[in-house]
């Protein structure tokens, strides 16, 4: 019985965030482990189902940048990296459209569909809803200027055709593939992708999922949260660092285009985002404006 009351305690928990977030718009960043390992993906199916019952409008935009080097390998594809960001020609444009636009984006969609939610699978090709811009040149940390290829920085975002999905009742699965002025598919990051969808839609929330467990500060713990200002003074002073710097900016840039809050969680954990936005604790790091 005291179970059963456990149970019914969690429940109630969550009832005044559920109440609270009804009708409102959470972007959430897919990638890292989560997207690997089949029983965290089957847990974030189940996840984003369950928000979209209770009334809540999820939103996702995935990653698969490990899927992408897989298949690059097996067609002996020596694929380089710069700043972070992977130089793609032609030819890897090609493969990042087949692994992101088909594969991982219909494998999402489909696992949503198995735990009974309607899912619809685009790319920021579709109604041209994702603008970039052709990065001509990237510096080196040696400061040589390089060309990236075809990688693509974010422009405008129109977010009339997720709105229609939203509106219907699907949930919109975002691969970060954009399009230039020449109709050209361009490479993108997918942490700013989801970070100027979020802006674009003026969402509550802007869930970034990664592989660690958040943001730690100067003690080395992990910060449950911090202001954005907080957030800057521990990029200045280096306690920021590594991959965790484009991940911080880009929920600072989200802030600043007008989302309510962002957060950084730890994938690699089961009902991840379920933890992190209907208890009182959280398990990740909330950045506030």
């Amino acid at each position: 019985m005291q179970q059963l009351v456990d149970k019914a305690a969690t429940l109630l928990e969550a009832l005044p965030y559920i109440r609270r977030f009804h009708g409102e718009v959470f972007v959430l960043k897919y990638g890292g482990h989560a997207m690997v390992d089949p029983a965290l993906r089957d847990s974030f199916a189940r996840d984003v189902v369950l928000m979209k019952y209770v009334g809540l409008h999820p939103v996702i935009v995935h990653g698969g940048g490990p899927q992408i080097d897989e298949t690059l390998a097996a067609m002996g594809v020596v694929s380089e990296r710069l700043e972070g960001l992977r130089v793609t020609d032609d030819r890897t444009m090609e493969v990042v459209e087949m692994v992101l636009g088909g594969r991982i984006n219909q494998e999402i969609v489909s696992l949503i569909g198995n735990h009974g939610g309607r899912a619809v699978g685009l790319t920021g090709r579709d109604d041209n809803f994702v603008r970039a811009e052709r990065l001509t040149s990237m510096k080196t940390r040696s400061g040589a200027l390089v060309d990236p290829g075809r990688v693509g920085a974010v422009r405008h975002v129109n977010p009339d055709v997720v709105r229609r999905l939203i509106e219907a009742g699907f949930i919109p699965v975002i691969a970060p593939i954009a399009v230039d002025g020449d109709g050209r598919s361009l490479n993108v990051n997918a942490d700013t992708v989801a970070g100027k969808v979020a802006e674009a839609l003026q969402a509550r929330k802007l869930v970034l999922m990664t592989d660690i467990e958040g943001v730690r500060g100067e003690n080395g713990e992990v910060l449950s949260s911090l202001s954005a200002s907080d957030a800057e003074a521990l990029r200045e002073r280096d306690v920021i660092a590594g991959g965790m710097i484009p991940k911080v900016a880009c929920a600072l840039d989200a802030l600043a285009g007008g989302v309510t809050k962002a957060h950084i969680i730890d994938g690699r954990t089961r009902h991840a985002v379920l933890l992190e936005l209907f208890t009182d604790l959280g398990i990740g790091t909330e950045i506030t404006r």
